[in-house]
C-alpha cells in the first residue's frame, strides 16, 4: 500500500511539474505571438518534455542518491519528499506563479537530510552555487543581446518584417520546442528520482512513466502559469524570444548532462526580465509580478524543506514537541509578515487620501 501511495503522489508531483515547466517553455513563443493558441503552446510543450525526459536519467542519479545517502530513502520517506515538494508546487500553480520544481524538490530532501543529520554538504554547495549564477548568466546575456537589438533596430528598422518575421517566428517556436525538451531533461528527475533512490522503479521505466505524466500536467494545469510569463512581465518580439527559449535551453541543457537539477523557470524568467530591462530600463523590477515572482523564488526552498523536516518528525520520529515549535514559528513569522503588510497598506492608504500617521 505505502508504494502504491509512493507513485500516485510520485505522477501527482510530476502533473504539476508540467503545470509549472509549461510557463519556462512555449510561454515566450506564445506571449511573442508565434503561437496564438495556448493549446497549441501546451501541446507542444507536452511534446518536447516526454521527449527530453527520456535523456534525463544523469540528474535522476543526482536527486536519487547524490544529495543524501539512498540508505535512508525508504518508502515512507519518499513519500514525505515527494508530497512536501507536491504541497509546495501546487500551491504555486493555484496562485499561477512559475515555481522552480528543482528548488523545492531538493529542498524537500535537504530536509530530510537534516532530520537525519546525514548531507552531502559539498554537492548541495555546488547545486546552490549554480543556482545563483545560472539565473544571473540568463540575465546578463540576453541584457546585452537586447541592448544590441536596439542599435540594430536604429540602423536597419524593417529587420523583423516581411520575410524576416516570418523566419523568426519559425526560429521562435523551435527554440521554444529545445526549450521544453530542456525542461523534460532536467525536471523529470524531481518527481522520478526519490523513487529510484529507494529502489522502486529503474531509471528508463522511471523516466519514460514520469515524462509521461508531466507532459499531460502540461496540457492539463499549464494555461496560468503560460499567460503569467508570456504576458504579464513584459512584450518581446519574436526575434528577442529567439534569444530568451535558446539561452534558457542551452543553459539547462548543458546543467542537465552534468547531471544538476537546475531551475528552469527561474532561469526563463531572468532571460525575460533581461530583455525588459534592456527595452524598459530598471523600471520593469518594480512591477509587481516581478517582485512576487522574487518572494516566491527565495521562499519555495525553505517551505519545502520545512514541510518535509516536520513531516519526517510528526510520522517517523514521532516528535511532537519539536513539530509543534517549528510550525509555531513559522505561524509568527508568517502572522508578522501579513501584519506588516496590512501597516504599509495602510500607510500608503492614508498618505493616498492626504492623512497622515
Amino acid at each position: 500500500m505505502l508504494v502504491i501511495i509512493a507513485f500516485i503522489v510520485s505522477l501527482f508531483f510530476a502533473m504539476n511539474i508540467g503545470g509549472s515547466g509549461a510557463a519556462a517553455t512555449m510561454s515566450v513563443a506564445y506571449g511573442s505571438g508565434a503561437i496564438k493558441k495556448k493549446t497549441t503552446a501546451l501541446l507542444l510543450c507536452a511534446l518536447g518534455i516526454f521527449l527530453g525526459s527520456l535523456a534525463g536519467d544523469e540528474v535522476v542519479k543526482t536527486i536519487g542518491s547524490g544529495i543524501i545517502p539512498s540508505s535512508i530513502l525508504t518508502v515512507k520517506m519518499v513519500i514525505i519528499i515527494l508530497a512536501a515538494a507536491a504541497i509546495s508546487l501546487f500551491a504555486a500553480n493555484v496562485m499561477g506563479i512559475p515555481l522552480s520544481t528543482s528548488e523545492i524538490t531538493v529542498g524537500a530532501v535537504v530536509g530530510v537530510g537534516i532530520a537525519y543529520q546525514t548531507l552531502y554538504i559539498q554537492k548541495l554547495l555546488v547545486i546552490v552555487s549554480i543556482w545563483i549564477i545560472i539565473p544571473i548568466i540568463a540575465f546578463t546575456c540576453t541584457y546585452f543581446i537586447g541592448k544590441w537589438f536596439l542599435l540594430m533596430k536604429k540602423k536597419s528598422p524593417y529587420i523583423e518584417q516581411g520575410a524576416w518575421q516570418k523566419t523568426f517566428m519559425v526560429a521562435l517556436i523551435i527554440t521554444g520546442f529545445f526549450e521544453a525538451f530542456s525542461a523534460g531533461m532536467n525536471n523529470v528527475a524531481n518527481a522520478i528520482g526519490p523513487l529510484v533512490g529507494a529502489g522502486l522503479i529503474s531509471v528508463t521505466k522511471g523516466t519514460i512513466i514520469g515524462g509521461l505524466f508531466i507532459a499531460f500536467g502540461a496540457l492539463l494545469l499549464g494555461h496560468r502559469v503560460l499567460e503569467t510569463n508570456g504576458k504579464k512581465i513584459t512584450r518581446f518580439s519574436p526575434l528577442e524570444g529567439c534569444v530568451i527559449s535558446g539561452t534558457g535551453a542551452l543553459l539547462v541543457i548543458i546543467s542537465s548532462i552534468f547531471g544538476i537539477p537546475v531551475p528552469l523557470t527561474q532561469i526563463t524568467t531572468s532571460a525575460i526580465i533581461g530583455i525588459g530591462t534592456a527595452k524598459s530600463g530598471f523600471y520593469v523590477w518594480q512591477k509587481r509580478i516581478v517582485i512576487q515572482l522574487l518572494k516566491v523564488w527565495l521562499v519555495s526552498p525553505v517551505f519545502s524543506l520545512v514541510i518535509s523536516y516536520i513531516l519526517v518528525k510528526w510520522l517517523l520520529d514521532s516528535d511532537i514537541y519539536t513539530m509543534v515549535a517549528i510550525i509555531s514559528v513559522c505561524l509568527a513569522t508568517i502572522g508578522t509578515l501579513s501584519l506588516k503588510k496590512t501597516v504599509t497598506e495602510e500607510k500608503r492608504s492614508l498618505h493616498e487620501n492626504g492623512g497622515g500617521i
